[in-house]
């Protein structure tokens, strides 16, 4: 299983499993596809008005990844990557589903925004389409959100994550399945106000070629070319004879649509009128089918962390230059606290190695905040990491950065003690002390300290000579130790 990689799309009204065979050619990895795995889970009809999931679609999504899990056995968490999308992220009862589906699954499922989602969609379309120097559209209806994306190559110009989706559309507009012209007009009047905050910026840069993917759009182009009610791909004027059968019938009949699939009928309605508002709302003439979507590019994406290209050191560089931090002293403060973090000598497991990177990142812009204000900057630090758009890093990622920048100053007692593991703990000791002993903002030659950690047992060992010369970095030390001795850590301080 060495060259193969799986990505696991968990959206609101399917699973998808994809694994992929990496073949090196000329320099360059292509992703093959050797199996794939699609399960109709309907989650986002499992919402109710206070957000809730309920116990039944949960049951559904359980299930579904038992299944998944079993055809993944084997894999290195580090060749599996599992994204769950807009259902996930406005669930309140997160918490409770994600402990359960991961349990089920047999790995990590990251919570990615829709910012994230919409560049990843953009990447799995492009690399399954020929080259082309053309700006090019991309519309993904899912079951809850939509993503619309404009770009050129591989690079994305403009990218939106829009709250509706096929699931949602056909619920709110379709409760019963009656289908009427007043309903469809309603819905797709809907998804044009939705469209309308970002079609003057999207129809002013411009494509020459737009793609649909997504369950929504292969469905139509599925049903109206084997209706004869489009020649190729998706048309308005296709969609306009789909919606007039569909309002005479008053409901889906599927002996009547050649080409439309059991689980698709359920929310053909709701998919249509969003995809009607995108076609009226932004100009769109025709539509292509683009294939490979979210999953695919989170295979890609896998493959570019595994060779190193990660597309989240990237992100951290953008962030570097966008809030002009002082590279000098955050290569002073990651030096430090690499050193300590090997000193730990934790476990070279999975977490640790996670745990290593974003200790790497949290210390290149733990002062971005400083661009704000430098009065409590950590918490502008904390605030931009954990809401700003970082492409590549999932919901959970940006949490555990936000933290560390948020911990690296100040008092601990801001953490629910429970909340972080052990782990994370001494990573924020690692950075905490780093921080300390750069304060100066000069290179520091020698490290003055070593650490150990046995269960909750911090020791730090100081030259004395050093501290008979550094009384600041004494005091600082001094008060370290008393912050860390106020929770469930013991914290000595250790003369040499």
């Amino acid at each position: 299983m060495d060259h193969l990689l799986a990505a696991i799309d968990l959206g609101s009204n399917s699973f998808r499993l994809s694994i992929g065979r990496v073949v090196q050619q000329d320099g360059n990895a292509q992703i093959y596809a050797v199996d794939r795995l699609k399960e109709s889970t309907r989650l986002a009809a499992g919402l109710n008005d206070d957000k809730i999931l309920d116990d039944e679609a949960i049951q559904r999504a359980v299930t579904v990844l038992k299944r998944f899990g079993e055809r993944l056995q084997g894999f290195h968490p580090n060749r599996v990557r599992a994204v769950a999308t807009n259902t996930f992220r406005i669930a309140r009862n997160v918490d409770k589903i994600l402990p359960l589906a991961e349990e089920a699954l047999g790995f990590p499922i990251e919570v990615i925004s829709g910012h994230e989602e919409a560049r990843l969609i953009f990447s799995g379309i492009t690399n399954e389409l020929p080259p082309s120097d053309k700006n090019r559209l991309m519309i993904d209806i899912g079951g809850g959100s939509t993503e619309v994306i404009i770009g050129k190559g591989f690079q994305p110009q403009h990218m939106t994550s829009l709250y509706m989706g096929c699931v949602s559309y056909t619920r709110r507009f379709f409760p019963d399945g009656r289908i009427t012209e007043a309903r469809m007009q309603e819905a797709q009047l809907a998804a044009q106000r939705e469209i309308e905050a970002i079609s003057k910026r999207y129809r002013k840069t411009g494509w020459q070629e737009a793609y649909g993917s997504s369950g929504t759009a292969k469905g139509l182009i599925a049903v109206l070319q084997e209706g004869g009610m489009s020649k190729k791909g998706i048309t308005l004027e296709g969609m306009e004879k789909l919606k007039d059968k569909l309002v005479r019938d008053g409901k889906v009949i599927m002996s009547e649509l050649p080409g439309l699939k059991h689980d698709r009928s359920l929310v053909l309605a709701g998919g249509l009128a969003i995809m009607m508002g995108a076609f009226k709302e932004l100009h769109i003439k025709a539509m292509g089918p683009g294939e490979g979507a979210l999953r695919v590019g989170v295979l890609y994406d896998l493959l570019g962390r595994d060779s190193k290209h990660d597309k989240r050191h990237e992100t951290v560089r953008q962030f570097i230059k966008r809030y002009h931090v002082d590279v000098r002293q955050s290569a002073r403060v990651k030096q430090v606290a690499m050193n300590l973090f090997k000193q730990l000598e934790l476990p070279d497991d999975t977490e640790v190695q996670d745990l290593e990177r974003t200790l790497e990142w949290a210390a290149d812009l733990h002062e971005i905040g400083m661009s704000i204000a430098h009065a409590e900057y950590h918490k502008h630090s904390a605030y931009i990491l954990q809401h700003a758009d970082m492409p590549g890093f999932s919901n959970d990622d940006q949490l555990l950065l936000a933290r560390l920048a948020l911990g690296h100053h100040g008092k601990l007692s801001k953490f629910p003690r429970q909340e972080p593991t052990r782990n994370r703990w001494l990573t924020l000791l690692c950075l905490r002390l780093a921080v300390l002993l750069a304060r100066r903002r000069e290179d520091i030659e020698r490290l003055p300290i070593a650490i150990s950690a046995k269960n909750n047992h911090i020791c730090v060992k100081v030259e004395s000579n050093w501290l008979a010369t550094h009384p600041l970095s004494e005091y600082s030390l001094l008060t370290e130790q008393d912050e860390w001795n106020k929770g469930e850590f013991s914290f000595e301080l250790s003369p040499q």
